[in-house]
């Protein structure tokens, strides 16, 4: 895909040939919103419940996303112009054009769906616990904005020390999530993530895990949690469209007793049974 095509504010256009306003403010102070879906067969998975959480993200910034019916046919646009059955799709949505500053200005939003293959992800990834903590009483806490800065240097803080994945504790000193992925442990044969009220995004992925550990008698609930429960846990995993279920080997530099033990084992096989029979859970 060396020049894609991609479809911006309601066209398809060349990546080449796109232009986005230097006035934009999702470029100026990252306001935006945004969703990334794992592609498989040329249906971008679970859109209904991406989309949902695209317009709850985007009211909570005071923008307003495209309707479900409209992104979803721009997806299909772009997934076969480019070729592509089996990948990932992001859908953007900002501020628009505004003045310099915080103040947003009168303008529509830019609206931006483009395409790529899909990366595969290793077995299992190291992480690091970062020294930043996440504020899970922020005015952006719990929505998928594009002011991703944080978790750059985050990722580069895990990368610098060997590992692949950065997670984030909450001003409380709780587990929070990582990167770009929501966390869950598992001790004595129970899988734990934290709640909503420790500030972090609640996965699309996370939920449908939640959901198969109900489905299948294994024992899941979302609690508060000290870093303690990640190091001394059985076995850990993260959870994110794209990765799926992927095993944590060790924390900070330690590693865990399994990876990937039985319980992610199981997991990640009933999601993938579950992607293949129920593209839109």
């Amino acid at each position: 895909m060396s020049d894609p095509v991609l479809w911006l504010d309601g066209a398809l256009v060349r990546a080449s040939e796109a232009g986005v306003s230097p006035f934009d403010h999702g470029l100026l102070v990252g306001d935006g919103v945004f969703e990334t879906l794992r592609v498989y067969g040329g249906v971008p998975f679970a859109w209904t419940r991406h989309h949902r959480r695209l317009v709850r993200s985007a009211a909570g910034l005071g923008l307003t996303a495209p309707g479900s019916q409209e992104l979803r046919a721009a997806v299909d646009e772009v997934l076969a112009a480019n070729g592509l059955s089996e990948g990932r799709v992001r859908l953007t949505v900002t501020g628009g054009p505004s003045p310099l500053g915080s103040e947003r200005g009168d303008a529509p939003p830019t609206v931006i769906v483009v395409a790529a293959p899909a990366a595969p992800w290793p077995a299992t990834v190291d992480v690091v616990v970062v020294p930043w903590s996440r504020n899970e009483n922020g005015a952006v806490s719990g929505l998928k904005t594009t002011s991703y800065a944080e978790n750059v240097r985050a990722l580069a803080y895990a990368r610098e020390r060997g590992a692949g994945e950065a997670v984030f504790l909450n001003t409380r000193g709780e587990l929070c999530e990582a990167t770009g992925s929501n966390l869950f442990v598992a001790r004595d044969g129970v899988v734990r993530t934290p709640p909503a009220g420790a500030g972090c995004l609640l996965g699309v992925t996370r939920a449908l895990v939640l959901e198969l550990c109900a489905e299948n008698g294994i024992p899941a609930d979302e609690a508060v949690l000290g870093p303690d429960a990640l190091r001394e846990a059985d076995e850990a995993f993260l959870t994110s469209s794209t990765r799926e279920v992927q095993p944590i080997g060790r924390v900070d530099g330690r590693a865990l007793p399994a990876a990937p033990g039985p319980t992610s084992g199981k997991l990640a096989g009933l999601l993938t049974e579950l992607i293949a029979r129920k593209p839109d859970p």
